[in-house]
């Protein structure tokens, strides 16, 4: 032992390599649950924000996260605030003395309490994130297991709440509120204020995250990547968001003193973990801002799905509901990737995503969904769940759908209507498939427009005789048809010159018949009478497609559009026939079309016997076979597909609408309409009321020129918030929010769903989910993120957790 020096006791003990050829860790377990590590250290997981659970009755325990992740966590739920959700009373669970808890306390202590609807418990949100788990009786009570013994609460100053609070300033509760308060208040961490700065270098710092978040506000407005291939420093492009920084900083020298270079090495704020914070603050607040503007009041669910570039199934929801001025809002909320489609995937979903912002399932008054059978189900499908748990959550098949349904049904139904829409096809194929077609096509379209202009048949102006392309119609694409045919009528006779081109000076030989066959049956009678008759049968139901992809529609007002609709067909198939031929005789000739004599008989194709004794006339069977038959297919169609003139509750909801001046009116009805469907939302104390306000009512607006010639229920609506009747007619205002508040249409999806397009692209498929969902809230709900402030951001990026760098002045310690 004297000969040993001091060094070798820190020489490095050899390992041998065992059986396998692996070198042991010293540090490693040996046991055989350990033994298939090959890592000594812990490799720590980063949490994600956006999976806490609000409910506190289901939520992880803050000691059963990792250390360095608590705080995070933290200031996560007080970022969120204590979970007060506010059921309707008939869901409550009561004791057996029939006590329960009271909304109303919320208000008594507005900064702790929380209730727990799965737990039907109280629960007390700083307690539960700071106070550390005991063996004393009743310690877990308000924390883990949950406060329910309602009688004790009012109980004067033996009050549970009151009980918990405690009297010593040092009580376990008021220890874990000073504890709430600190972390959520940047100013008072400890860090903060040993690290003083002056008052120019805050400044320098808040400039300097100003411009970043400029930068990725301006990369979500527009739909582009933020990040570039290669974000090097001796780079040509480092990507949309640093090179808009770039750019900013050469016309400014004080943001150019403050970023990129010039910024600190550790706190220079433009990696991609700072844009996607930036973005989540602008979400949230976009978010809170949807969920201020509901309030208490009820909303509606617009949800569909749609594959992502990356093959992921999204579920985007919508919420709609009536604001506090009476306007008709459809607001995208979230969109969130399903690994399954069945319906109980689907509630399980949606119900996080309410429950995160404090959404009751209660509280929702419709439901707005496509046809498919995971939707529409009557047993199993999502209206179906959804209305086990909420019975006044009605269900509405999209209209916009429905009346896409009926456009595709008629294409399907009459023989010629069929084969004029599949040699429609078939033309665009052989015109767009090829690029020198396309570019005759143009050349031809232009040349002929030099030339009506020329002879005055055509105005000049800003945006008119644009050059355009043929449009394919598509089964599923909401006005397709129509678009195409409008097309085809435009471009028709280059068209005619680019087919005779092909056909005279074709490379190949099939080149020449495909065209020639196009050409044939483009130029016949039957092709440009069907063109015509369909595109004035498509014009009316356009016009419909438009109205009900309103966000603002109503569904009364869409149910009269639909009439009128049905209206239009009917005085079309009545009286449109001699129109519609004078018109295809006017272009036959004017293009050298050969025109039936309509006296002679109708002779069928081969293959097609008709009886003998029964002949026909031309005239006959292009006006019963083909356009009659065409119109009562229409017209039957959307008869079977709008059924919801004999539903109950869109009847008794007309006696309400303003349409001549009240003339539907009729109080019993709507009386009837409150019973029976909202039964919930007005007592029976309120029922009686209710009768006497419209009794009010109808001698108030047969008086009040402000309530006469209003053409929709969202106009009475508005006028009622904007002259403040809605305060007299308190329960009037509110049955009108119900029924405005019931979906017309999912074209607010949709329009997500082509947002998601723009976003998520090829070069953009590896984006994870959060950014995907941040970028869409963003770039959809632009109008809401534009009304915050920079500093609020700024101050809320703060707040997340600890900076480097200081953005507010700090506060001495006494």
């Amino acid at each position: 032992m004297a000969n040993r020096t001091i060094d070798s006791f820190f020489k490095k003990r050899r390992l041998e390599p065992n059986g396998s050829g692996e070198i042991p860790c010293p540090l490693r377990d040996s046991s055989p649950k350990h033994q298939t590590k090959k890592f000594c250290r812990a490799e720590s997981l980063e949490f994600d924000i956006s999976s806490i659970e609000r409910d506190p009755g289901k939520r992880k325990s803050i000691w059963k996260y990792l250390e360095h992740q608590r705080d995070e966590v933290r200031r996560a739920y007080i970022k969120f605030g204590p979970y007060q959700p506010e059921l309707p009373i008939e869901s409550m669970v009561v004791d057996k003395k029939g006590r329960r808890f009271l909304f109303s306390w919320y208000k008594l202590f507005p900064d702790w309490l929380e209730f727990s609807p799965t737990k039907n418990a109280a629960f007390c949100l700083p307690c539960s994130l700071f106070s550390k788990p005991t063996d004393r009786f009743g310690s877990m009570a308000f924390t883990t297991s949950g406060f329910r013994s309602w009688k004790k609460v009012n109980d004067g100053k033996n009050c549970a709440f009151l009980n918990h609070i405690g009297k010593d300033p040092n009580s376990s509760h008021k220890v874990a509120m000073q504890c709430y308060h600190d972390l959520g208040n940047s100013l008072q961490h400890l860090d903060k204020i040993i690290e003083k700065q002056n008052s120019e270098q805050v400044a320098k710092n808040r400039l300097q995250l100003q411009v970043s978040i400029d930068a990725a506000k301006w990369c979500a407005f527009q739909a582009v990547a933020f990040r570039g291939h290669d974000e090097s420093l001796d780079s040509n492009n480092r990507g949309n968001f640093i090179e808009l920084i770039k750019h900013v900083s050469s016309y400014n020298e004080k943001v150019a003193a403050v970023v990129l270079d010039n910024a600190p090495r550790n706190a220079s704020y433009t990696s991609p973990t700072i844009q996607k914070e930036i973005l989540s603050i602008w979400s949230i607040k976009i978010q809170k801002h949807i969920r201020e503007e509901i309030s208490d009041s009820k909303f509606s669910i617009l949800v569909d799905e749609a594959q992502d570039r990356s093959k992921r199934e999204q579920m985007a929801i919508v919420l709609r509901f009536v604001d506090k001025q009476g306007y008709i809002r459809e607001r995208f909320f979230d969109i969130v990737h399903v690994h399954e489609t069945n319906s109980l995937t689907l509630k399980k979903e949606i119900c996080d995503v309410l429950s995160r912002h404090n959404l009751s399932v209660q509280n929702i008054r419709g439901q707005g969904y496509d046809g498919a059978s995971n939707m529409r189900g009557e047993w199993n499908g999502l209206q179906a769940l959804f209305i086990q748990e909420c019975p006044y959550a009605y269900y509405i098949h999209c209209f916009a759908h429905r009346l896409q349904l009926t456009l595709v049904a008629t294409s399907q139904e009459v023989i010629p209507v069929e084969q004029f829409f599949t040699n429609l096809s078939l033309l665009i194929n052989l015109v767009s498939s090829s690029c020198k077609r396309v570019d005759q096509l143009r050349v031809a379209r232009a040349a002929r427009i030099a030339e009506l202009i020329a002879i005055d048949e055509l105005e000049t102006g800003r945006g008119q005789n644009q050059m355009g392309t043929l449009k394919r119609p598509g089964t599923t694409r909401w006005g397709s048809h129509f678009s195409s045919i409008c097309s085809l009528f435009t471009e028709y006779e280059d068209i005619c010159s680019v087919l005779i081109d092909v056909v005279n000076y074709g490379n190949t030989s099939t080149q020449r018949s495909e065209a020639d066959r196009v050409y044939n049956f483009m130029t016949s009678f039957d092709f440009v009478l069907v063109m015509h008759m369909m595109r004035d049968i498509l014009g009316f139901a356009q016009v419909l497609s438009q109205a009900l992809q309103c966000k603002s529609q109503d569904i009364l007002n869409a149910l009269k559009l639909v009439s009128v609709t049905k209206d239009r067909l009917q005085s079309y198939r009545d009286n449109g026939w001699n129109e519609l031929f004078t018109n295809v005789k006017t272009f036959g000739d004017a293009r050298n079309i050969e025109m039936p004599d309509m006296n002679v008989i109708y002779k069928a194709g081969r293959g097609r016997i008709r009886k003998q004794n029964d002949p026909i006339t031309m005239e006959h069977h292009y006006r019963i076979d083909v356009f009659l038959a065409t119109v009562d297919s229409q017209i039957l169609e959307m008869k079977n597909r709008f059924k919801e003139d004999v539903i109950e509750l869109l009847i008794l909801s007309s006696a309400l609408h303003p349409k001549d001046n009240f003339q539907a009116f009729n109080i019993e009805q709507i009386c009837q309409l409150a019973n029976k469907f909202y039964s919930a939302d007005f007592t029976d104390q309120k029922k009686l009321h209710l009768r006497t306000q419209l009794e009010l009512f109808q001698i108030e607006f047969s008086c009040n020129s402000q309530l006469q010639n209003l053409s929709s229920l969202q106009e009475l609506c508005q006028v009622l918030a904007k002259t403040r009747k809605s305060m007299c007619y308190t329960l009037i205002d509110r049955l009108i929010h119900l029924i405005l508040t019931l979906p017309v249409s999912t074209a607010t999806t949709e329009r997500a769903f082509s947002a998601m397009k723009i976003i998520k692209t090829f070069l953009r498929s590896r984006m994870e989910e959060d950014f995907l969902a941040n970028s869409m809230i963003m770039y959809i709900e632009k109008e809401i993120a534009r009304t915050f402030d920079v500093n609020s951001i700024i101050d809320d990026f703060d707040k997340i957790k600890s900076r480097r760098a200081q953005f507010h002045m700090s506060h001495t310690v006494n």
